[in-house]
């Protein structure tokens, strides 16, 4: 027999002599050579060039750059400088090559200043002379009758002019992306306004004639407004009037029992209002930038005390919320979290199935989880209700001029040095969103115009914020906007990847027409991935107050159309005029929904289990909502 150890060396001296000697590597080499980890064992492939989470930084100079970038990001509320730069430069340098662009932007200067000035002279003629351009619909800042009188009618035609004339040099240049057009054009619009006509008191005849009225006494408490606003903004305290509004008090006073507790989350069992319930109880899983309790406000509004009094055995999930200490949490933590919860339910209403429903990031969360549950053959769901969610970031409307490489990148430093994103840093970039109705609209009528807005219990909850962990998002922005994984079948749950099309239970999909952080023609491409029976809803309002829609506010309506598998897709632009148009609130709708979902009544089951791990541990709303 051959000696296989012999001819295996022989092979290898063989190889070396073949080899040519490498040249001798200079010093700069050797030094790059050095920073390479190459002793070292790769990183997993998620996150190769994807994540924060890398390797050992030899020399520290990753760190300075994150140390620079994460007090950066406190001045500039978590928006990146540079990748703003970048975008402006390449929309400067592509408008500079356009020449006929050029020609075009003069020419429309040219009009609108000809119409401007044929408008000053009818003015002189007709002083109730209608305006040459009308706001947006959506613009409230000039319909006040003051507006119309000289000087004033003036001023804001001309600012609005203005306004069109810098819309259009960011539309329509050959070699700018959509996305970097709609950069362009909404930085432009945050500039212009800053400078508009209302926020100045020598140009906004309502704070003027305020001003004049009161001897100034309006700026005066407007400056009060300011210090207080100040010191509670440094000091951490709530806003103004939020006090009045404390879960467990006056908000998130359904009854029920905290059955469950992990280090992410309570579950709160609600207490039956019904002699009889539906066997298939409702787990509610919200989003964790918010509390929960958006879904349990005041009595008269409360979601959940709606479905406790139509017979329905509710649980919600409580977030806790987290420090410096969950900076290493991620979506997987997230996700067994919810495992846990549908563990703790099962055991407390065994052998039924369960309505799930979700609300925003928990929506997403719920509809990866029901992916997951039916790629395992795991038969739990009776039914799935998604509201405001989206499952495919591919159109994520203006949120997605903070979603970008560059953007990810430079809050990744910024939760790096904090281990969280702040409730601050997460709020400015909602604000920037809706700045005339957010920012300017309060600046003006708290600080010029003196007049503090009346706090509600919606208002509170959205004061009561919320962090978020380091590294969960992260891996949120980039599996789920920036790699769009969920809807292209590629994020992976355990070892396998889910795809939206397993689920194989009815879904009941709620948006909204004003829904700035989920656009519900985003929402709406929820029918290209999923299979099973959809019930679609699109209701008047916005991400928060669409979604509280209590029976009682009779002025709301909604449009709702069911598409079965077996129908073909029907595009937003055509869907709303097929759609029913219905008046009032969506909420009996799911109710009526649910209920032909639901296999019949039982006598209600016990808060809990009444020992072991599932027993009552305290009376809802629990101790996470608390957190601060």
């Amino acid at each position: 027999m051959p000696d296989t150890r012999m001819e295996t060396r022989n092979a290898e001296k063989d190889s070396r002599r073949s080899r040519k000697p490498e040249p001798a590597k200079s010093r700069d080499a050797q030094d790059e050579q050095a920073d390479e980890p190459c002793d070292l064992a790769p990183a997993p492939p998620e996150f190769v060039h994807r994540s924060p989470f890398e390797m050992p930084d030899r020399y520290s100079t990753k760190s300075l750059d994150r140390a620079a970038n994460a007090h950066l990001a406190r001045f500039t509320l978590g928006v990146t400088p540079y990748g703003l730069a970048s975008t402006f430069f390449n929309w400067g340098v592509h408008l500079m090559g356009a020449p006929g662009k050029q020609l075009q932007l003069a020419e429309k200067a040219a009009r609108k200043a000809t119409r401007l000035g044929l408008y000053m002279n009818q003015l002189a003629r007709d002083p109730n002379t209608p305006g040459c351009i009308e706001p947006l619909p959506h613009d409230h800042r000039f319909d006040d009758d003051a507006w119309q009188q000289w000087p004033y009618n003036v001023i804001h035609q001309s600012f609005l002019l203005t306004q069109q004339w810098w819309y259009n040099t960011a539309c329509d240049i050959d070699g700018l992306s959509e996305r970097e057009a709609h950069v362009v054009s909404f930085i432009m619009r945050q500039m212009l306004d800053m400078v508009s006509p209302s926020n100045f008191i020598a140009t906004n005849p309502e704070v003027a004639a305020a001003t004049m009225r009161e001897g100034g006494g309006n700026l005066a408490r407007g400056m009060q407004h300011f210090l207080e606003d100040w010191e509670r903004a440094i000091s951490g305290k709530p806003a103004v009037g939020a006090e009045d509004f404390m879960p467990g008090r006056e908000v998130a006073t359904a009854p029920g029992k905290v059955v469950f507790r992990t280090h992410l989350l309570e579950l709160i069992q609600y207490a039956p209002q019904t002699e009889k319930v539906k066997a298939e109880p409702v787990m509610i899983v919200p989003a964790w930038i918010m509390k929960y309790y958006i879904l349990d406000l005041s009595p008269h509004n409360s979601l959940v005390k709606y479905l406790v009094e139509q017979g329905y055995t509710v649980f919600m999930v409580s977030w806790r919320n987290p420090t410096a200490e969950d900076r290493d949490k991620g979506m997987a933590d997230y996700f067994d979290a919810i495992e846990e919860a549908f563990g703790a339910v099962e055991a407390i209403v065994p052998k039924q199935k369960i309505h799930g429903m979700g609300y925003c990031l928990g929506g997403t969360l719920l509809a990866a989880k029901a992916a997951q549950m039916a790629r395992d053959g795991k038969d739990r769901l009776v039914s799935l209700t998604l509201l405001a969610t989206q499952v495919d970031f591919s159109e994520p409307g203006e949120l997605q001029l903070f979603i970008s490489e560059s953007e990810v990148s430079y809050l990744e430093n910024m939760m790096w040095d904090q281990g969280y994103l702040d409730t601050r840093q997460m709020a400015g970039a909602f604000q920037l969103l809706r700045s005339a109705d957010l920012v300017w609209s309060r600046y003006i009528r708290e600080y010029l115009m003196g007049e503090r807005q009346e706090m509600f219990d919606l208002l509170a909850w959205n004061a009561d914020a919320t962090r978020l962990p380091y590294r969960m998002h992260s891996e949120y922005l980039r599996q789920f906007y920036l790699g769009n994984e969920l809807a292209q079948g590629q994020y992976r749950m355990g070892d396998k990847p889910v795809t939206l099309g397993a689920i194989d239970v009815p879904i009941f999909c709620v948006s909204t027409t004003s829904d700035h952080i989920a656009p519900w023609r985003s929402v709406h491409k929820l029918h290209l991935l999923a299979n099973p029976p959809v019930t679609f809803v699109l209701t008047t309002g916005g991400h928060n107050a669409g979604i509280v829609s209590p029976p009682y506010k009779k002025k709301r309506t909604f449009h709702i159309h069911t598409m079965d598998k077996d129908d073909p897709y029907i595009p937003p632009e055509s869907w709303e005029d097929l759609a029913e148009l219905r008046e009032g609130s969506w909420w009996p709708a799911m109710v009526e929904w649910l209920d032909a979902r639901s296999s019949g009544e039982t006598s209600p089951p016990k808060l809990g289990t009444g020992k072991g791990k599932y027993r009552a541990l305290e009376n809802a709303p629990g101790t996470y909502v608390f957190q601060q």
